[in-house]
C-alpha cells in the first residue's frame, strides 16, 4: 500500500488573527502558506508604503525595519505552532526568549513581498527554538534563530 502525503496546510488572515493577538499596525503577516505541522511554514508579508513605520523610517527612503522583519518571522512561527496544535481561539501568547545571529543582507522596501520562512530546531512543549530567513524575489533579506515560548491559556 503506497502512503499519499498530505498537502501542506495554510492560514489566511482570519486565522490568523484567531491565533495571534497581534493587530495592527503590529500584525505582520497577511499569509501562511506550506505548513507542515510542527516543522516548517512560509509567511507573506506584502510590504505596502501605507504603513506607518515609513513615515519615519526613513522620510524619502522608506526601509523596511529590520526589528519588524525579525517580529514577522516570529509571528510566523507562532503560526506554525498554534496550527500544529489547533490553538486557534485558545488566548495563546508567544513570547521572545533569545534571538541570535540576526543578519540583515538587504533593503526591504515598499513593493517588496517578504517569504518569511520558518524552520523547527527544537519544540513540542512551551519553549520552541527556530531557524528563519526572509527573503525577498528568492534573495536573503535577514537571517536568525531564535528562541519563544507558548504561554499557554490555564484549563
Amino acid at each position: 500500500m503506497t502512503e499519499v502525503a498530505e498537502a501542506p496546510l495554510s492560514a489566511d488572515i482570519q486565522l490568523i488573527q484567531r491565533i495571534l493577538p497581534h493587530r495592527y499596525p503590529f500584525l505582520l503577516v497577511d499569509k501562511v502558506r506550506d505548513i507542515v505541522p510542527n516543522n516548517s511554514a512560509v509567511g507573506i508579508k506584502n510590504v505596502t508604503m501605507n504603513e506607518p513605520q515609513f513615515t519615519g523610517h526613513f522620510p524619502g527612503m522608506p526601509i523596511f525595519p529590520g526589528v519588524q522583519i525579525i517580529e514577522a518571522l516570529a509571528q510566523t512561527a507562532a503560526v506554525l505552532v498554534g496550527v500544529s496544535h489547533d490553538l486557534a481561539d485558545k488566548g495563546v501568547k508567544v513570547y521572545f526568549m533569545g534571538i541570535d545571529g540576526a543578519k540583515f543582507r538587504r533593503k526591504v522596501v515598499p513593493g517588496d513581498v517578504l517569504e518569511l520562512k520558518v524552520t523547527v530546531k527544537r519544540g513540542g512543549g512551551k519553549v520552541w527554538k527556530f531557524e528563519a530567513r526572509a527573503e525577498v524575489e528568492g534573495e536573503l533579506a535577514a537571517e536568525a534563530e531564535f528562541t519563544a515560548m507558548m504561554d499557554l491559556p490555564k484549563g
